[in-house]
């Protein structure tokens, strides 16, 4: 019996759950490694923030995921470098040695630099964040109650940078749980002045889709009472006080950072095989430039088409159809048949701002409004990996449609003390 061929698969995001369960199970035994036992489903981070779902709902155990692959192992894990010439990975549980190596570790938060911000700023990349996001938005609000008239300003405004899909929808979420949820848990804090600024660098929310989709996604936000910011930049934040590039300043104790994001890197690789946001530079195959047999999927991958001349969109499909594209040629070259170059078919791309509030741009029809709303639920449905899931998810998002109300506003931190 011919021996199976070693897959080491780095990360567990969309792109390299895909590709664990697309590989041939005859051809390969794969080791799938992530710093995280969960897959996490990052469309919906911004929900669990605001306390609309529950994070396990979107966060799905590896190992669970995986139980009926006998193929499939897990290591719980960080890898720290890459030795191409002898095909091994060091990670911090020890070495391992693959016949094919594929990095699918995605993107972080890009800062830019400015450490300060990064220090004092919150982010939405995991779902850890999204718990500690909530956890602190919901202390605010007690310690408001508390506050004297000179703190309060600070522990009411939320700002949030980047107003692109996450920040849009984060925003959104905030100025709805301002109006339905927290008034009613609060009854004693005035939330007219609670205030919430979302801030942009370029001249429009949603910059990266249609005119349609910009001029809506504004006007949604500043009628739920968004304070919304463009062409405006951040230069340094200290905790307390947000300095903006137009003199002016924001006190504020909450501010949540989606202005952009950079590669995750592994030491091992060449500077040369990074391009710009610290992006791996692939061929059509997804095979790392000058490389034999490492791969890189899904956002931390660069691939130049002619339909793409700058690289693909860093979204879930494109990983997605990545993965199944490079299971369908590992196998292709284990068999020594033609392998197959990736195009990406760009079914479009949405953003919900909220209730009944979202726009749609497809590729020939652009739409916005209950309609786009009711779209972009059901293919976030759809995209959940979970039936169990799926189903919780429905009834918690109908239960909050019907009611204006969740029941899951638990502050989950510890006691110190205790």
């Amino acid at each position: 019996m011919k021996t199976k061929q070693k897959v080491i698969v780095v990360g567990g995001g969309f792109s390299g759950i895909q590709l664990v369960k697309k590989l041939d199970e005859a051809l390969f035994d794969i080791l799938l490694i992530d710093k995280i036992n969960h897959h996490q489903f990052q469309p919906l981070f911004y929900q669990v923030a605001t306390s609309q779902i529950e994070p396990s709902s979107i966060s799905f155990p590896l190992r669970n995921i995986f139980k009926n692959k006998p193929n499939v192992q897990i290591r719980l894990a960080e890898v720290l470098s890459i030795d191409s010439a002898n095909n091994t990975i060091t990670s911090t549980i020890g070495d391992f040695d693959y016949d094919y190596l594929v990095i699918a570790l995605g993107c972080k938060t890009n800062f830019f630099g400015n450490n300060d911000i990064s220090k004092y700023a919150f982010t939405l990349k995991t779902t850890y964040d999204a718990i500690t996001i909530r956890n602190h938005i919901l202390q605010t609000f007690e310690d408001v109650i508390s506050a004297n008239e000179n703190e309060k300003e600070g522990l009411l405004n939320v700002v949030i940078v980047g107003a692109g899909p996450t920040g849009v929808e984060l925003a959104g979420a905030f100025a709805e749980i301002k109006k339905n949820v927290l008034p009613r848990d609060y009854s004693g804090i005035d939330f007219s002045k609670f205030k919430i600024t979302l801030i942009e660098g370029s001249p429009h929310t949603l910059n990266g889709m249609s005119l349609n989709a910009k001029t809506a996604s504004l006007r949604y936000l500043q009628e739920m009472g968004v304070h919304v910011l463009t062409e405006t930049f951040v230069k340094n934040y200290n905790g307390d006080m947000l300095e903006l590039n137009n003199s002016d300043s924001i006190s504020a104790k909450t501010v949540i950072w989606a202005a952009g994001v950079t590669g995750n890197t592994i030491q091992g690789l060449p500077e040369e095989y990074y391009t710009k946001g610290n992006r791996i530079i692939v061929d059509r195959t997804n095979k790392v430039v000058n490389s034999e047999n490492i791969y890189a999927i899904g956002d931390i991958a660069y691939m130049v088409t002619p339909k793409y001349p700058f690289g693909h969109p860093q979204v879930a499909n494109v990983a997605i159809n990545q993965a199944r594209t490079l299971a369908e040629n590992l196998k292709k070259t284990v068999q020594g048949e033609k392998l197959i170059d990736y195009e990406y078919k760009d079914f479009g791309s949405m953003a919900t701002i909220g209730r009944n509030k979202a726009v749609v741009d497809f590729p020939f029809f652009r739409f916005k409004g209950y309609f786009a709303w009711l779209i972009w639920m059901f293919l976030h449905l759809m995209l959940i990996l979970s039936v169990r899931n799926k189903i919780i998810i429905f009834i918690n998002w109908a239960w909050g449609y019907i009611t204006k109300d969740t029941s899951l506003r638990l502050i989950l931190t510890q006691n110190k003390g205790k």
